[in-house]
């Protein structure tokens, strides 16, 4: 490695120029400046070897002694390492072999009808110092990322204006992966998101930075929803209505709505007689994941369409074979 150069001016360069590229890389980003300040301290002008990455992951802030840990915070510097080659071709490339294969995407909860009709039940009738406002609230919320897949971030720190009920369209601002979108929605959710946003507008005076869901409690009326908040107000209704965890989770989560959106569409696509390949990049740009390989997991990840992939692959394999001269 050039002695001249810093590893920390490598780490802003590359982070420079992927985040121009739309990534945010927030967890990435630290674990990279983190290691680059300890190489710094080091002062060593020898090529990086994967046991000078492994004694970094191994001081983590959490003193974790878990080899997991050390496999995600190794897993983060993979990218930047190849970047580096380019600077010192004997920079090695960390891999699974070092501490191990970083745990596999658990299982989520799909819901049934029948639990999300339970859960808007439950959370419309939730007490409020205003009658029915934070019910409301709750309810449209849980019943939004339902209906549309949508993360419990973006769905949470939507403004009054990224939601445009004429057109019938969200924007979704800055989301996990730096990148904005427009997400229609159904007609039967516009009518629903109207009717919250009459009862709401009753209470507030609306503003350019009028948060869509807002707080309902004392002081904080108008204020927009802690994502702490929203989770605390979520687990309380699951206990209150005892579901059967069928995920592989702790529990059923908020997040499961988004997976059972994707999921009952994909199913919607099959029983329709559909090619769920040519929908896939649609589903995958709608619900705004950054690659259509992450929209394929479930295929795979998830019990209720391993017989879809089942089915995708007897078709493969009942394809003619091809042969070449």
């Amino acid at each position: 490695m050039n002695a001249h150069i810093l590893m920390q001016t490598h780490a802003e360069n590359y982070l420079n120029e992927r985040r121009r590229l739309g990534y945010g890389l927030r967890t990435t980003g630290y674990s990279i400046m983190s290691f680059a300040h300890y190489i710094d301290a080091l002062n060593s002008q020898e090529p990086l070897t994967v046991e000078i990455m492994a004694d970094w992951a191994r001081q983590d802030q959490g003193n974790s002694n878990k080899p997991s840990t050390w496999a995600r915070r190794l897993k983060h510097l993979r990218s930047f390492c190849r970047y580096l080659q380019q600077f010192e071709s004997l920079t090695e490339v960390p891999d699974d072999s070092i501490f191990g294969r970083i745990g596999q995407r658990l299982a989520p909860h799909i819901y049934s009808e029948q639990e999300i009709i339970d859960l808007l039940a439950a959370a419309h009738n939730l007490g409020s110092f205003i009658p029915g406002l934070r019910g409301a609230t709750y309810e449209t919320l849980f019943g939004l990322i339902a209906s549309s897949g949508l993360r419990v971030s973006e769905a949470v720190h939507l403004l009054d204006t990224d939601v445009d009920l004429k057109s019938g369209m969200l924007t979704i601002r800055q989301t996990k992966f730096a990148k904005s979108r427009h997400v229609p929605i159904h007609p039967s959710t516009i009518e629903i998101l109207k009717h919250y946003r009459s009862k709401r507008n009753l209470s507030i005076a609306v503003t350019e930075d009028t948060p869509f869901f807002i707080s309902t409690r004392g002081r904080r009326l108008g204020q927009p929803l802690s994502m702490e908040q929203v989770h605390r107000v979520f687990i309380s209704l699951r206990n209150q209505l005892g579901w059967i965890n069928r995920g592989a989770h702790n529990g059923p989560r908020i997040h499961d709505l988004r997976h059972t959106f994707v999921v009952r569409r994909v199913l919607l696509w099959q029983a329709q007689g559909l090619d769920v390949d040519q929908q896939m990049l649609a589903l995958s740009t709608y619900v705004g994941h950054a690659m259509v390989t992450n929209t394929y997991w479930y295929l795979t990840g998830i019990p209720q369409l391993m017989a879809v992939a089942a089915e995708k692959f007897e078709t493969f394999t009942q394809m003619p074979e091809v042969y070449h001269d």
